[in-house]
C-alpha cells in the first residue's frame, strides 16, 4: 500500500462556515460575558498494533467539530457539535447563553499572539506507507524474539495523529495551529521455569514517524524492554516499611506530576481544594527544589505553541528553591484569582471545555552525584521505573507502583524487587528531599494525563532524588 495522502489544510471558514456569520453568532453568545471563544478542530489518528507474531489491529479515526464557550464569573456555558455549520452554531449559542444570562460582564482582552513554532506541520500519518509500517512491526517482533530464548511474546505498536485547531475570538482574532504526534511502544514477555515477567519501553513526541522508524532508534527501545523484563524475572518480593528511597531520573517524575503537579493547578487552588491552597510564598519543599511547567520545549509531547484558549505556552516556575511561587492557570481561573493566565488552558477535544492542565512538568537538577546518593542508602529502595498511581488532590496522598526497583543495604545495590509501592503525600515528600542529582532527564515521550474525564498528552522529568522516610508497601520483610 502507498502512504496515506495528507489532506488539505483545515480551513473551516472556507469549507464549512462563513467567518462573518461565525463571528456574529460568537458575539451573540458572549454578550454580557467575561470571556468565550469558538474552538474548531479536525483530528486524524492511526494506530497499528503487532502482537503474538501478527498484526492484531489497525485503526484509523477521523473527527472534526466545534466547541462554543461563554464564561461569566465562575460559570461556563459550553456546547459542541460534530457538524460545523451556521445552523449547528446557532443552536450552540442558545445553550452557551444560559450561563451568561442578563449579565453585564466586561469581555477580557484577547490572548497575545506568538510567532513561535515548536514543531513541524507535517502529517506523521502520511509519512510512511501502511505496508512499510506493518513490515517494520514485523521486523521489531523478529528482532526482539531473537535477542533471548526466554522471550515468549512481543508486542509492538506505532501511533500517529494530526490535530488542526482554529480558535476564533469575539475580537475577530483567529489563532491556528497544527499539532502532530508520533509514538512507538514495545513490550516483551519472558519466561523461565514457569515464571513470566514483562518489560515495556517506548517514546515519541511532536514530530514525524521517520526518526522512530529508524533502526538506530527502535533497536535500543526493544533491548531496553527486554532488559526490564529480565530484571523483573529475577526480582524478589519487595520489602515493606518506612525507608529512604532514591528515585531515578526521567520517567519517575510521574510521581512529581501526580503528587505535586495537580495540586498546583489553578482551579483546585481557587476553590481551596488543593493541599497547596493558601500557601503562596510559603516554604513547601526542601531548599534546592525548583519545579517548572514548561510548554515551550520544541517537539516535546506536552508542548504547545499556544494552549486551547489561544494563550501562548509558557515556562512557569511553580516552586523556587522550595518556596511556592506560582500556579498553572487557564483564563477563567486566572481572572478570578487576579493573576495572568500561564498558557495551561487545555482540552481533550472540541467536545470538552478547557481547564488548567500541565504540559511538561519537571524539577531542575541539583549538584549531587546520583551514585553517591545510592551509596548513602543504609537500608532502602532505588526506584528506577514507575507504573500507575493514584492521588487525592485535596490531601495530596499518593500510591505509586514501581516497575523496576532494587533493594539497597549499606550502600550496595542488591536484588531487584517486585511489587513495591510508594505511599505518602506530596507536600511531605517534597519536604523530605535530602539530595537532588545533577542528572536531570525528561521522559521519553510516553505520558498521558487524566483529569475530570479528559486525557491530554504531557511530559514529566526530574533528576535523581533521595527522599527520606517514605512508606514502601510490599510483601517482603
Amino acid at each position: 500500500m502507498t502512504a496515506r495522502q495528507a489532506e488539505p489544510a483545515f480551513d473551516p471558514f472556507a469549507t464549512h462556515l462563513d467567518r462573518a456569520s461565525a463571528l456574529r453568532l460568537l458575539r451573540e453568545a458572549v454578550a454580557g460575558a467575561d470571556d468565550g471563544e469558538l474552538f474548531l478542530e479536525r483530528r486524524r489518528s492511526e494506530v497499528l498494533g503487532f502482537d503474538d507474531g501478527r498484526l492484531k489491529h489497525a485503526n484509523f479515526d477521523a473527527a472534526e467539530g466545534f466547541g462554543l464557550r461563554a464564561v461569566r464569573g465562575e460559570t461556563s456555558g459550553y456546547a459542541h457539535s460534530t457538524q460545523i455549520d451556521e445552523h449547528a452554531l446557532a443552536r450552540a449559542v442558545a445553550t452557551a447563553r444560559l450561563a451568561v444570562g442578563d449579565g453585564g460582564g466586561s469581555l477580557a482582552d484577547a490572548p497575545a499572539r506568538t510567532n513561535r513554532h515548536l514543531y513541524t506541520d507535517a502529517d506523521p500519518i502520511a509519512g510512511a506507507a501502511f505496508g512499510v509500517k506493518v513490515d517494520l512491526l514485523r521486523e521489531i517482533d523478529a528482532f526482539a524474539r531473537a535477542l533471548d530464548p526466554k522471550v515468549v511474546q512481543v508486542t509492538a505498536s506505532l501511533a500517529a495523529s494530526h490535530q488542526e485547531v482554529a480558535i476564533l475570538r469575539p475580537e475577530d482574532a483567529l489563532y491556528t495551529d497544527i499539532r502532530p504526534m508520533a509514538r512507538i511502544s514495545i513490550g516483551v514477555i519472558v519466561e523461565k521455569d514457569g515464571r513470566r515477567e514483562s518489560g515495556h519501553m517506548g517514546g515519541g513526541g511532536r514530530f514525524g514517524l521517520d526518526g522512530l522508524m529508524a533502526r538506530d532508534h527502535w533497536e535500543p527501545v526493544a533491548r531496553e524492554a527486554l532488559r526490564i523484563a529480565l530484571v523483573n524475572l529475577e526480582a524478589e518480593s519487595a520489602p515493606a516499611g518506612v525507608m529512604d528511597v532514591v528515585l531515578g531520573p526521567g520517567w519517575p517524575g510521574i510521581l512529581l506530576h501526580e503528587a505535586v503537579g495537580h495540586g498546583l493547578e489553578g482551579d483546585f487552588n481557587r476553590k481551596g481544594s488543593s493541599a497547596f491552597s493558601g500557601l503562596m510564598g510559603a516554604q513547601v519543599a526542601a531548599k534546592g527544589v525548583t519545579v517548572l511547567d514548561d510548554g515551550t520545549i520544541p517537539d516535546r509531547r506536552g508542548s504547545l505553541t499556544f494552549d486551547d484558549e489561544g494563550t501562548p505556552s509558557n515556562r512557569t516556575t511553580l516552586i523556587e528553591d522550595g518556596r511556592l511561587v506560582g500556579y498553572m492557570q487557564d483564563r477563567q481561573n486566572a481572572r478570578l484569582m487576579g493573576v495572568a493566565p500561564t498558557g495551561n488552558g487545555r482540552r481533550e477535544s472540541f467536545a470538552h471545555a478547557p481547564m488548567p492542565r500541565m504540559t511538561n512538568t519537571y524539577m531542575l537538577a541539583g549538584n549531587d552525584d546520583p551514585a553517591s546518593m545510592v551509596a548513602d542508602l543504609e537500608d532502602g529502595i532505588w526506584a528506577v521505573g514507575f507504573g500507575g498511581g493514584q492521588v487525592d488532590i485535596t490531601s495530596g496522598k499518593f500510591v505509586f507502583s514501581c516497575t523496576e526497583a532494587y533493594r539497597v543495604k549499606n550502600g550496595l545495590i542488591g536484588a531487584p524487587v517486585k511489587g513495591a509501592t510508594l505511599i505518602g503525600d506530596g507536600a511531605t515528600a517534597l519536604q523530605k528531599i535530602r539530595a537532588i542529582g545533577n542528572d536531570l532527564a525528561l521522559d521519553p515521550g510516553i505520558g498521558n494525563c487524566g483529569k475530570a474525564g479528559q486525557w491530554v498528552p504531557v511530559g514529566v522529568g526530574q533528576p535523581s532524588l533521595m527522599i527520606g522516610g517514605l512508606t514502601v508497601g510490599g510483601s517482603g520483610s
